[in-house]
């Protein structure tokens, strides 16, 4: 018998992984000028993420490269008085992906993706890193309307 709880709980748990692999592969392609499928596939296989994460993760770089410059535009309209060059390469990164997530993944919770960028925040930088993805995230959020309705 499946236990469906385990199920979710895993592909939870893929999906907390694919975001971390996918901020560390925009990291070194952002900071170490990795190329992309280098650094994607060193990535993927670094955390060992099944099919499923893998996708995702490719879909979270690919995604923010292919509309970086519209983001980065936005990350310096919601960091008063903070040059983007001048934000920590975790945050920028993580800024990055989190974004591109409430705009063109609208299947997740922007709760979900707001929480997870948090705690990814802590996780690779520290817990003021963690406040300062909050809330530059939330009021990207509350700006563009964005609600909880959807399922993901």
């Amino acid at each position: 018998m499946v236990d469906y709880g385990d199920c979710i709980e895993s592909e939870i748990m893929q999906r907390r992984k694919a975001r971390e692999a996918a901020l560390q592969a925009l990291f070194q392609i952002d900071v170490g000028r990795a190329e992309v499928e280098d650094a994607v596939t060193y990535v993927v296989t670094l955390n060992d993420l099944n099919d499923a994460g893998e996708k995702f993760c490719r879909e979270l770089v690919t995604g923010v490269l292919a509309n970086l410059e519209l983001i980065d535009k936005l990350i310096a309209e919601h960091t008063v008085d903070w040059d983007i060059k001048r934000l920590g390469n975790v945050e920028r990164n993580l800024l990055r992906m989190a974004l591109f997530e409430l705009m063109y993944l609208q299947d997740i919770p922007v709760g979900v993706t707001i929480n997870e960028a948090v705690e990814i925040a802590k996780t690779f930088a520290n817990d003021d890193s963690g406040r300062f993805v909050n809330g530059i995230l939330g009021r990207f959020a509350r700006e563009q309307n964005l609600d909880d309705d959807s399922e993901g």
